[in-house]
C-alpha cells in the first residue's frame, strides 16, 4: 500500500477524498487496460493504499499474493519480487526461534507454492530449513480463481517455482537462506539472475509507441543524436521510487518526455510537472511533446532537441576549456 507512488505515480498526489478516489480509480483501471493486472484488483488496491479500506469481496488470498508480486516487481523494474525475512527479529531464545522458524519457512513454502516472491531467510541457520519443492499445477483452478487469473498467471504456474536444497542456490531458487556467517543480504540480488532488472522496453523505444519508435527513426540518421538512452529508470537518492524517463542524454543532462492524452488528466499533470521539478533540481533540462506534436511536426521536433543537446555539448566542452588554463 506504501508503494503507490511506485506503481501508481500518477497517483501519488492523490487525496482520500471524493474527487482523489475517483482518480486514482480511473488511473488505476487505465493502467490495467495498458497491463495484465485485473481492473478490478488495481482499482481495490489504489483505493485501499489511499483510504486504509479493503474491498468488501477481494480475490483468493492466493491471488493477491501472485498479484502483488508482480506489481511490485514491475514498478520497480524488476523481474521478479524477493521477500527478505528476519527470522530471528532479535530473539535470543533457542526455542522462540525456533518456534518462529518454523512458522515462517511454513509461510515462505506456501507463498513460493502459490506463486508469490521469492523469499530468503536471514538468521535461519541452512541446516534448519526444510526443503521442499512445489508440485506444478496441472488441474483448473476453481471458478473463483479462474475470474482473477490471466494468461500471465497460467504461466507463472507451468513454470513452477522451486525452493533449492540450502546452501545451493540456482537462478530457479525461491527460499534461500542467508545467516551468520554465509551469505548476508547482499545475497538477495543474486536471487533473481543477472539482468533481471531489465524491463522489457528498457534501452529501445517502447513496443506500444508509435511516437516513440517514430522519433528514434529520426534521430538514428543525426549524428549529434549518439548518446540517447531509451526507457531508463532514475531517481534521485535511495529514498525516492524509481521513476522511467522515455529517452536521455545522459551526459548532457536532458530528458526528453513524449505524452499521450491521458497525461492532460489533472492528477497525471500535476505528477508530471513535480517530477520535472524534482529532474530540474537535480540538473536536467526536461523537453515534453506530445504523441501528436511527434506525429505531424517530427521535424520541429528533432530540431528542437538537437538544439538543445548541441548547445549543451558546447557549454560543457567551452567549461572543459577554460577549466583547463
Amino acid at each position: 500500500m506504501e508503494l503507490l507512488p511506485a506503481w501508481l505515480p500518477e497517483a501519488s498526489a492523490a487525496r482520500p477524498d471524493v474527487g482523489g478516489l475517483a482518480a486514482a480509480r480511473l488511473l488505476a483501471a487505465e493502467m490495467a487496460n495498458k497491463s495484465r493486472f485485473s481492473r478490478t484488483f488495481l482499482t481495490d488496491l489504489a483505493v485501499l493504499a489511499l483510504t486504509g479500506r479493503r474491498s468488501s469481496t477481494p480475490p483468493p488470498l492466493r491471488i493477491r499474493a501472485r498479484e502483488l508480486a508482480r506489481l511490485v516487481a514491475e514498478a520497480f523494474g524488476r523481474r521478479r519480487t524477493v521477500l527478505l525475512v528476519d527470522v530471528t527479529l532479535g530473539q535470543a531464545t533457542e526455542g522462540l526461534i525456533t518456534d518462529r522458524r518454523d512458522s515462517v519457512v511454513a509461510g515462505a513454502e506456501w507463498l513460493v507454492h502459490n506463486g508469490g516472491p521469492a523469499v530468503w531467510l536471514l538468521g535461519a541457520a541452512g541446516d534448519r530449513v526444510p526443503v521442499a519443492r512445489p508440485a506444478i499445477a496441472t488441474s483448473a483452478r476453481g471458478s473463483a480463481d479462474r475470474g482473477w487469473q490471466s494468461s500471465a498467471d497460467a504461466q507463472c504456474q507451468s513454470d513452477g517455482g522451486s525452493v533449492a536444497e540450502p546452501g545451493r542456490w540456482g537462478a530457479g531458487s525461491d527460499v534461500g537462506v542467508a545467516g551468520p556467517g554465509g551469505s548476508g543480504a547482499g545475497s538477495v540480488a543474486g536471487v533473481a539472475g543477472p539482468g533481471a532488472g531489465s524491463g522489457a522496453d528498457r534501452g529501445r523505444p517502447h513496443p506500444a509507441s508509435a511516437a516513440e519508435a517514430a522519433l528514434e527513426a529520426a534521430l538514428a540518421v543525426e549524428p549529434w543524436a549518439a548518446g540517447r538512452r531509451w526507457n531508463q529508470d532514475y531517481r534521485t537518492n535511495e529514498l525516492t521510487p524509481p521513476v522511467r524517463l522515455d529517452l536521455l542524454w545522459p551526459q548532457e543532462r536532458c530528458v526528453v518526455e513524449i505524452d499521450g492524452p491521458e497525461h492532460c488528466h489533472p492528477v497525471r499533470f500535476e505528477a508530471d510537472r513535480r517530477r520535472d521539478v524534482q529532474l530540474q533540481l537535480d540538473g536536467y533540462a526536461v523537453l515534453r511533446f506530445t504523441n501528436a506534436r511527434i506525429t505531424h511536426d517530427l521535424g520541429a521536433v528533432v530540431h528542437q532537441i538537437g538544439t538543445y543537446v548541441r548547445a549543451r555539448r558546447r557549454d560543457h566542452a567551452e567549461g572543459s576549456h577554460h577549466g583547463r588554463r
